[in-house]
């Protein structure tokens, strides 16, 4: 009877008998199962045993698959080709695919999966009987999608032109409604929502339906619906998000909720946007369960964190967060509001659009359609007798005009400005028309911030790397002794990815008395920021690098999420 690599090794190490591996092996053919299953179902080994002998011997880590989402995505592997070779992706990194396997030593199927993914392979090992139910878990979701898309005729999927998929009113609402649709659209709500993406893309191209998810600020292609089906999975969409389903030619934006259980809703802000080849959908997850309102959470410093809570704490001027979309400043103004949430302080917000609704303020949504737009809602709020007023965004001369005048009037004001750091916001606002003594006057701080994604801490491990691209990130020489960054090398808590959430990276600026009077004399934003750093403020180069000094951010998201200084 032929034996297998693996079988060879146990009897070399002396882990095994002749005896027990010939039956073994006897067993392996009769019952059509692998060398591994024989030996644990013969009790030779337990299960853990086995993986630690193979991980000792191999080289290799062993890793649990409990919880794993595996992205089949990830390297295009057909699921029966993993049924077939007892494997599963789990991480990429750039040409190198890692493999969960319970038997490395499988050569030819090593082999296979290499040549089919046209990659190299690394492995790591995992139990057989996680590896097995995995892989069932796997094929059930492939053939649950798989059973969607045939009844949508996707076997039979041809490219169509444009003007074929033109349908009436009747026609679109009623295929919204048939259920291969309605499970599509299920589908990919509830997989968003498993995944903890932020966002869903459904973006239609010439030839090509694409479903994408941002994941920790990253999109990830997840799959492709037959095209076909384009415009009965966007009216859908539309129809839930109550917007006009006949109206192709213009922009729509709307609101959905899902309802997951009795005690969860996860509601969807719905953007529809007309492109060359249809509407592109994009869906944020508003999901008021993981909204995080606790600053000493998010991120700060410790000395950050205590300067932003006794400027929210004052009792006038003007709190500034900026940074591009994305970045988190509303959950940092809502954050600071939370700060000041009191039954005896009145705070009034204008958002575009309210995400997030809390008892005790008084929020709403600017409709500038109906001539609600920032600057009206803002001079209703003067007339309300607010104590604290939320700016969801300075876009205009005349909202930064009626916030400046707030703050200098008695009232605390909280606004988001989109500009690349704290320094060039003073400049900004004197570049929208606003005097500069009013600026200097009004502004008591301003926080600029990014989000990166945080290494995983359940497989984080230091990384050597050269110091020449640590100091041309901006690291000091006399700090390279003692910085040791750590990337994730992906397990089950992660996905495989080493990255687990999203961590904040701020700087934040108190506006001194130097700076009051570097506004004043009109100094641009570099001398503004030169005062700065030389008064103790970090730049957000700096403060990421801090963040991949404490093992929270890898050295790539530092240089992903911020620029040089």
């Amino acid at each position: 009877m032929r034996k297998t690599r693996l079988g060879d090794i146990l009897l070399r190490k002396n882990a095994i008998t002749q005896e027990q591996l010939e039956e073994a092996m006897k067993n392996m053919k009769l019952n059509g199962e692998s060398l591994t299953a024989s030996l644990v179902k013969a009790g030779v080994f337990t299960e853990n045993e086995l993986v630690k002998f193979i991980s000792q011997t191999f080289g290799r880590p062993a890793i649990e698959l409990k919880n794993l989402d595996i992205d089949t995505e990830l390297t295009k592997i057909p699921v029966d080709i993993m049924l077939k070779n007892h494997a599963i992706p789990v991480k990429r990194k750039g040409n190198v695919i890692t493999l969960a396997v319970a038997d490395p030593y499988d050569i030819n199927s090593m082999d296979e999966m290499a040549f089919i993914a046209g990659s190299q392979i690394d492995v790591v090992i995992v139990r057989e009987t996680e590896l097995i139910a995995k892989l069932e878990e796997i094929s059930q979701s492939g053939q649950e999608l798989e059973d969607v898309m045939a009844e949508m005729g996707a076997d039979d999927m041809s490219v169509i032109e444009a003007e074929e998929f033109q349908s009436d009113e009747n026609t679109l609402a009623s295929a919204s409604e048939e259920a291969p649709v309605v499970k599509l659209v299920n589908l990919i709500l509830l997989d968003a929502i498993k995944r903890g993406a932020s966002d869903i893309h459904i973006e239609p191209y010439e030839k090509v339906l694409r479903v994408r998810y941002r994941v920790d600020g990253v999109l990830q292609e997840i799959m492709r619906p037959p095209m076909n089906m384009r415009d009965a999975l966007v009216s859908r969409l539309k129809i839930q998000a109550k917007l006009d389903i006949t109206e192709r030619r213009v922009p729509q934006d709307g609101r959905m909720k899902l309802r997951l259980s009795k005690a969860k809703t996860v509601d969807f802000r719905v953007s529809v946007l007309p492109t060359l080849f249809g509407e592109k959908v994009v869906m944020r997850l508003l999901d008021q369960s993981n909204l995080q309102t606790d600053l000493t959470k998010l991120g700060y410093e410790p000395d950050d964190l205590k300067i932003f809570q006794e400027t929210v704490q004052l009792p006038y001027g003007m709190v500034l967060v900026t940074g591009p979309t994305g970045s988190g400043k509303t959950v940092s103004l809502y954050s600071a509001v939370a700060e000041v949430n009191k039954p005896s302080i009145n705070i009034c917000t204008a958002e575009d659009p309210v995400e997030f609704n809390f008892m005790g303020i008084n929020q709403v949504n600017v409709n500038p359609a109906i001539g609600m737009d920032f600057p009206a809602a803002l001079k209703s709020f003067l007339r309300q007798d607010p104590d604290v007023i939320l700016i969801g965004e300075i876009r205009d001369y005349d909202t930064a005009a009626i916030g400046i005048k707030a703050a200098l009037t008695g009232h605390l004001v909280l606004a988001t400005l989109h500009t690349n750091d704290a320094p060039s916001t003073m400049t900004r606002m004197v570049n929208m028309g606003i005097e500069s003594f009013l600026v200097g006057s009004a502004v008591n701080m301003v926080t600029a911030q990014r989000l990166g994604r945080r290494t995983c801490g359940e497989c984080a491990e230091p990384l050597k790397l050269d110091p020449h691209a640590l100091l041309d990130a901006g690291l000091k020489k006399e700090d390279l002794d003692t910085f040791t960054p750590m990337q994730g090398k992906g397990c089950s808590i992660c996905n495989g990815t080493g990255y687990k959430g999203r961590v904040g990276i701020y700087q934040v600026m108190p506006v001194s008395d130097n700076i009051r009077d570097a506004v004043y004399a009109g100094r641009n934003s570099d001398e503004i920021n030169e005062i700065a750093i030389g008064e103790g403020v970090k730049t957000l180069r700096m403060a990421a690098l801090n963040k991949v000094k404490e093992g929270v951010l890898t050295l790539e998201e530092c240089l992903r999420t911020t620029v040089g200084d």
